[in-house]
């Protein structure tokens, strides 16, 4: 008799680890369905770019610093102390004795004009008609390329970055967020079940002590790493960083699985009581919950933060199982 439940049991434990891993391989599916779809819409609509303001011109001959915030500068004169635009380009026309910077932009070297001082561009590109541009000779470039024009946006509108723009494109890639999760959440549970049902029992169970060790493994780490840079050789300055990499990694994996699979079960708690739980359907909805609650304008933030020290937190307690929080009976 108890050999055969035992059977029952390994034979119903086979059929519950093929279904979950044909459901895995139904969403990895659907997730390169719905990229591609993605890739082809994006491919086929034409390239949306915002109309740059008048540039802030600077004729002459001036002594302070030329600046532009949220719109470009071009200088057809004489700038005795450097140029910095943030949210914009520089344009050099005439001659900028000292350093020229653009953050969410590009330096534009016309011809004939010359740059005295460095070149810092973060997000842009630094562009010159000449072949060899009037530059002083100890002067140096230093260029951080990318998402110049999402710098530019967040620099001329601070409002976005707590209140995004709810778009085709930012819908698109908030479902397709979803999918990704979603497809992760499957994946880590089908390689570590047992795992993943302690950390939904050690959260659902001390919650709060969870939540006070991933603040106080949030501040450690953000202190942490600036002092050794600073302080430590470099030889514990690599072991230290490694480290930090590979707790922050476990958190953002390990911890957001088990926060979005106990949220997942509340949910199917609360919405299906009467029908059977299934792991699927409990991480789907637990992934497009957290996915939309951190979508929402002021809110996502404090929604991040709740999910990144949450998340520390289950990984720094991994180890322990679900009675760690209880005091032995002496």
């Amino acid at each position: 008799m108890t050999t055969a439940f035992a059977r029952q049991q390994q034979l119903d434990y086979r059929r519950q680890e093929q279904a979950l891993l044909r459901a895995v391989w139904r969403a990895c599916g659907l997730v390169g369905l719905f990229f591609a779809a993605f890739v082809v819409i994006q491919a086929q609509a034409p390239a949306a770019r915002a109309v740059d303001e008048a540039p802030y011109v600077v004729d002459g001959v001036t002594d302070t610093i030329a600046y532009g915030l949220g719109r470009s500068v071009k200088v057809t004169g004489t700038v005795k102390n450097g140029a910095i635009a943030m949210g914009g380009d520089v344009i050099i026309q005439g001659t900028v004795e000292g350093d020229v910077a653009a953050i969410g932009g590009s330096v534009i070297q016309l011809q004939g004009s010359r740059i005295g001082g460095d070149v810092i561009v973060v997000g842009g590109s630094y562009h010159h008609d000449d072949a060899n541009p009037d530059r002083n000779s100890s002067s140096s470039t230093l260029l951080y390329a990318g998402y110049e024009q999402e710098l530019r946006n967040m620099i001329r509108s601070p409002k976005g970055i707590v209140s995004p723009n709810w778009s085709t494109t930012y819908v698109g890639l908030r479902i397709l967020a979803v999918l990704l999760w979603f497809v992760v959440s499957l994946i880590m549970t089908a390689i570590m079940p047992n795992t993943i049902s302690r950390g939904i029992a050690r959260l659902q169970l001390t919650i709060g002590r969870v939540a006070i060790i991933g603040v106080i493994g949030a501040a450690i780490i953000g202190a942490g790493i600036p002092f050794s840079l600073h302080y430590l050789p470099a030889p514990l300055n690599v072991l230290v960083g490694l480290v930090a990499f590979l707790l922050i990694m476990v958190a953002a994996l390990f911890g957001r699985v088990v926060v979005y699979a106990a949220t997942g079960r509340w949910l199917q708690r609360k919405l299906f009581p009467s029908r059977q739980p299934s792991e699927t359907v409990a991480l789907l909805l637990g992934t497009a919950f957290w996915i939309t609650l951190a979508s929402l304008p002021y809110v996502w933030p404090l929604v991040v933060s709740v999910l990144i020290v949450t998340s520390l937190g289950l990984a720094l307690t991994a180890r322990y199982g679900v009675g760690w929080k209880q005091s032995q009976p002496a």
